[in-house]
């Protein structure tokens, strides 16, 4: 007996829903208009994380600040912390969508930190 090769060829189905560029999209729709705001909230927590340089808007100082993540310190201070181009400012203890806390220590008494993402500029 031969051994015999067969080969088997699968036909691709094309429903032509790739050649589709589909309908055009209301922009000013709220459903548009919310995804615009998330994709934008998306886009500055991954500037901070990241540790790009930002600035707060009712700041006119030529202040930036930087968020550094603290790798080897996990017990402690698993975000990490703030620090303008001199000291140390804060360290994090949250990160949400657009807020992020943060806390220091000023003659020893703690003091909250709150940053709105919504409202620094990110250079």
């Amino acid at each position: 007996m031969k051994k015999v090769n067969v080969k088997i060829q699968v036909e691709k189905k094309v429903d032509n829903r790739v050649n589709n560029t589909g309908r055009p999209v209301n922009k000013k729709s709220a459903r548009q208009v919310r995804l615009n705001k998330q994709a934008a909230y998306i886009k500055m927590n991954k500037s901070f994380v990241q540790g790009k340089k930002f600035k707060i808007n009712n700041d006119n100082s030529n202040t930036s600040y930087v968020y550094h993540v603290n790798a080897d310190d996990k017990r402690d201070n698993k975000y990490g912390h703030i620090s303008n181009d001199f000291t140390h400012v804060c360290n994090v203890e949250y990160i949400g969508r657009t807020k992020v806390l943060g806390y220091t220590f000023v003659m020893g008494r703690r003091i909250n930190v709150t940053i709105n993402l919504k409202e620094v500029k990110f250079a």
